[in-house]
C-alpha cells in the first residue's frame, strides 16, 4: 500500500493562542532559566553577560577535541564510502535543529537545548550501536560494570575533560537515550551534582533498568530525548535506500506520523507541540505515540537487524574488539609506554587537561585500567579502529571490505 504524503499542521485555535500569547510577551513558568543553571566552582567560574551558562556550555562542547569526531563515527551504516550516508556530526545537528524549532514554539530555553542536543553523542562507540553493545559486553565480562553511550558522554565532559558543564547540560545528555520511547515526559527533579553521580553509577552497575529509569530534569532535556528519535527515524530510511538495503518505503506501514523523513518530522514535531504547549510535562497523542513504537519496530526489522547491517558487525567487527580490547588492556597492566593507548590516548588525556583538572585529583592512569581502555575505543572514529587493529594485528584475516563509491558501475562496459 502506498502512503499519501500528508503534512499535519497546528490546529487553529492554538495558533491563534500561541500569537496571542507572543504579542502579550508570554513566558513559559516551566522554561529553566538561566540564572538558575549549576556549575561546579560556580564561585570561581561565573557566566558573565554576553556569554550565558548554556552558550558557554555548547562552547565548551564545540571546542572540545572529541567534538571534531563526530565527523567519521557511524550512525548506523558503516561500511560505505558515500558522503550521503549520515554520520553523527550531521545527526547531532539534526536533533539540535527539530529540537530548537519544538523548543521555540513551546517557549523554552534554546541555548540549553543546543547544548545538550551537540553533546549527546559524545561518548558513542565506532561503528553505532552494535561497537556501543559488544564494548559493554566486554567491560561486563572483565570488570562486571556496564558501558552506555549517553553515561560515556557525561563522562567525557565531566570526568575525563573536567568541562565544569552545567547540572542541567549533564543531565540532559544522561538522560536522552532514544531507544527508551514514553509517551508522557514529566521531568524528575535533579537539585546537585552528587544526585547526577549516583544515577550515573546506578547505569553503570545495574545496566540496562537504571538507564530506563532515566528521564530529564528539565523539558528542555525531555524535548531533546523525544527529537533524537525523530531525528534518525526517517533519516536512517533514507540512508538505507541510499545504501540499497532496502528499495522505497515498501513494507513500511503506512500511518498517521508518515513514513518518510520529512512527514516524520512534521507530523511528529506538530503533535508534541499541540499537545505540550504551556504544560509542565511534554505529551504525543497515543495515536502519535502508536505510530512512533510501530516506526521503530519496523526500523529494527528491516533495517538495524538486517544481514546486510548485522551481519558484519557479528563477524568482523565483534572480534576485532575483543582483540583491540584484550591488547590494550595488557599493555596497561604492563605498563607499555608505546602502545598507542599511552600515546595517543593517556597522554593525550593528561596533556589536554593540564589546565583544568582540579589541584589533588589522582592522575587519570590511577583509573580502572578496563575503563581506560574502554574510553580509549570510545573515543575512536570507525577509521581509526580500523587502523589500529591493522596496526596491532598486522597479520590479522579480519578485514573489513567497504563497499565502493562505484559499486553500481563495476558492471558497465568501458567506453559506455
Amino acid at each position: 500500500m502506498k502512503s499519501e504524503l500528508k503534512y499535519n499542521k497546528l490546529s487553529q485555535e492554538l495558533q491563534e493562542r500561541i500569537r496571542r500569547d507572543r504579542a502579550e510577551h508570554w513566558e513559559n513558568p516551566f522554561r529553566f532559566r538561566e540564572e538558575n543553571a549549576i556549575r561546579p566552582g560556580e564561585e570561581k567560574d561565573r557566566s558573565p553577560l554576553w556569554r550565558p551558562a548554556f552558550v558557554r556550555d555548547t562552547e565548551k562542547i564545540l571546542h572540545l577535541p572529541m567534538y571534531n569526531r563526530y565527523a567519521d563515527k557511524t550512525q548506523v551504516l558503516s561500511f560505505y564510502e558515500n558522503d550521503d550516508i549520515t554520520r553523527r556530526g550531521l545527526h547531532v545537528q539534526l536533533v539540535s535543529r527539530i529540537a530548537r524549532n519544538i523548543g521555540s514554539m513551546l517557549g523554552l530555553n534554546l541555548d540549553l537545548i543546543e547544548a545538550i542536543s551537540l553533546g549527546h553523542d559524545l561518548g558513542h562507540t565506532p561503528f553505532g550501536h552494535a561497537g556501543e553493545r559488544y564494548l559493554s559486553e566486554l567491560m561486563q565480562e572483565f570488570c562486571g560494570r556496564y558501558f552506555f553511550h549517553n553515561v560515556q558522554s557525561v563522562r567525557v565532559l565531566d570526568a575525563m575533560f573536567q568541562r565544569k558543564l552545567t547540572l542541567q547540560t549533564l543531565d540532559g545528555i544522561l538522560c536522552h537515550n532514544g531507544e527508551f520511547e514514553q509517551q508522557e515526559y514529566r521531568p524528575q527533579p535533579l537539585s546537585a551534582f552528587d544526585e547526577l553521580n549516583s544515577r550515573v553509577e546506578a547505569c553503570l552497575t545495574q545496566g540496562p533498568e537504571a538507564v530506563e529509569r532515566l528521564v530529564p530534569s528539565t523539558l528542555e532535556g525531555c524535548v531533546v530525548r523525544i527529537c533524537d528519535m525523530i531525528a534518525y527515524l526517517g533519516k536512517d530510511r533514507q540512508d538505507a535506500m541510499t545504501a540499497h538495503i532496502i528499495e522505497g518505503y515498501s513494507g513500511f506501514t503506512p500511518q498517521e506520523i508518515g513514513d518518510r523523513n520529512a512527514a516524520i518530522i512534521n507530523n511528529m514535531s506538530v503533535d508534541l507541540i499541540e499537545n505540550s504547549y504551556g504544560k509542565d510535562h511534554l505529551l504525543l497523542s497515543p495515536a502519535t505515540y502508536h505510530d512512533l513504537k510501530v516506526a521503530k519496530k519496523e526500523n529494527y526489522e528491516r533495517i538495524y537487524h538486517s544481514e546486510a547491517v548485522s551481519g558484519e558487525y557479528e563477524h568482523t567487527v565483534r572480534p576485532m574488539l575483543r582483540q583491540v580490547f584484550e591488547r590494550l588492556l595488557q599493555d596497561i597492566r604492563e605498563g607499555n609506554k608505546a602502545s598507542p593507548v599511552f600515546r595517543h590516548h593517556i597522554d593525550f588525556i593528561r596533556k589536554t587537561t593540564r589546565f583544568y583538572r582540579d589541584e589533588g585529583q589522582p592522575d587519570y592512569l590511577e583509573e580502572l585500567p578496563e575503563q581506560i581502555v574502554a574510553d580509549y575505543i570510545a573515543s575512536m572514529t570507525d577509521s581509526y579502529f580500523l587502523s589500529l587493529h591493522a596496526f596491532l594485528f598486522p597479520k590479522s584475516k579480519l578485514k573489513i571490505t567497504y563497499h565502493s563509491y562505484f559499486e553500481d558501475l563495476k558492471e558497465t562496459p568501458k567506453g559506455t
